[in-house]
């Protein structure tokens, strides 16, 4: 006589949850390779930035490959968790993950939080972990901005955001980007500035609120330097990217030393682990904001390559999904993303080459770090939940 081995009552969670009709079906398994392959690559590049130094000082060789890993998982959960939650129920916590960001960001004006590298924006937490508040703003602004300029175009088909939208959603990125400058933060900033002109001209802003807007940004860039109301390593950061040739021993020692650890990779590169420049901790911060550096000189132009072409996968899959949305929420949702991870990877990579100004920004899924794991995961989240929505079967 046969046995069930699994009981038909038992058996519904599962095909609820595996089954055809599951939202796991409606992913977009291409993106998630991608950010899955990046993330692997990037253990790899950190773990061989780190490997020696933890050795030299003998403390665990694996501990930033351990917590990378983790770092990755969690951020794949919390990918699933927002994928499943649908950007149609995301619209309506929009303003309570903002105003949660904020609370959270907050905290870099307390004692709280310390100083790392200049910027006074860390919590730590003990056992070699620490947050970055300003990462989990990234996300918020972008489903707080999407939410508020396509209220305009979805009540009133034809209408673009007026001028009391565009001066709220101004607001919306003021508020964080004045309390990150403050913490001496300049690249998260720059980035949330990149998000907010993004979705307002994928918005429909009319191009004179557009311009205006530039002149008002070119002036206030104008009036941060005469004022000088940034520190003296970022103003430092900036002369070294106008003259490359700056002090290579000081002020452009980063640059300097990033670009002889690219350069010095070739087609193939020296091989992992075995980069003179990083297995010598030439170029400061590698497994953060330079990593891009162990992946030129480790596994040359091949390999450097093979990172920017899984970004642009990334980049791909995600305007596609925004081309694909089904309602204008959905829309600058996942061009806000795009806004941002387009904008942060370029900066990354630039900065290692020298077209870009040093301005602390990590190369997505890549660098070593969780709260910018966890930010870019919640991105991806994002796109899933559109990419999911926009397949779901429609009733009637």
């Amino acid at each position: 006589m046969g046995i069930a081995l699994v009981r038909p009552q038992a058996r519904r969670p599962l095909l609820r949850a595996f089954g055809r009709s599951s939202p796991l079906w409606r992913l977009d398994w291409v993106l998630l390779g991608a950010m899955v392959a990046l993330g692997c690559i990037g253990g790899l590049l950190t773990w061989s930035a780190t490997v020696h130094r933890q050795d030299a000082a003998g403390a665990d060789p694996h501990s930033y490959l351990k917590r990378h890993i983790l770092n990755l998982v969690l951020g794949l959960a919390l990918c699933l968790a927002l994928a499943f939650l649908g950007h149609r129920r995301l619209r309506g916590y929009a303003p309570v993950f903002y105003g949660a960001s904020l609370l959270f960001l907050a905290t870099v004006l307390t004692p709280l939080a310390s100083t790392i590298n200049g910027a006074h924006s860390w919590i730590v937490l003990g056992g070699g972990f620490s947050l970055q508040p300003s990462e989990f703003v990234k996300p918020a602004l972008v489903v707080m901005l999407a939410a508020l300029l396509a209220e305009e175009r979805e009540t009133r088909r034809g209408s673009v955001p007026g001028g009391r939208q565009t001066l709220i959603a101004l607001a919306l990125f003021a508020v964080p980007a004045l309390v990150i400058m403050a913490s001496h933060e300049l690249g998260t900033s720059l980035v949330l500035a990149a998000v907010t002109a993004g979705l307002l001209f994928l918005s429909g802003v009319s191009g004179r609120t557009l311009g205006v807007l530039a002149g008002v940004a070119a002036t206030a860039v104008v009036a941060v330097f005469g004022l000088h109301l940034l520190s003296a390593y970022q103003i430092n950061r900036f002369a070294a990217f106008a003259d490359p040739h700056l002090d290579p021993s000081g002020v452009g020692y980063n640059t300097h030393q990033a670009r002889i650890a690219i350069g010095s990779g070739g087609l193939l590169g020296q091989g992992l682990f075995h980069g003179f420049q990083t297995s010598g901790g030439f170029v400061p911060e590698q497994q953060t904001d330079f990593v891009f550096t162990v992946a030129g000189e480790e596994l040359g132009f091949l390999g450097a390559g093979t990172v920017i072409a899984l970004l642009g996968v990334v980049l791909w899959r995600a305007l596609g999904i925004a081309r694909r949305a089904d309602d204008m929420f959905a829309t600058l949702l996942a061009g806000g993303v795009v806004c941002w991870l387009t904008f942060q990877s370029f900066e990354n990579v630039g900065m290692t080459l020298g077209i870009m100004p040093v301005a602390g920004i990590p190369l997505p899924f890549v660098s070593y770090g969780g709260s910018s794991m966890f930010a870019v995961c919640a991105a991806m989240g994002i796109l899933q939940g559109v990419h999911a929505d926009s397949r779901r079967p429609r009733s009637g």
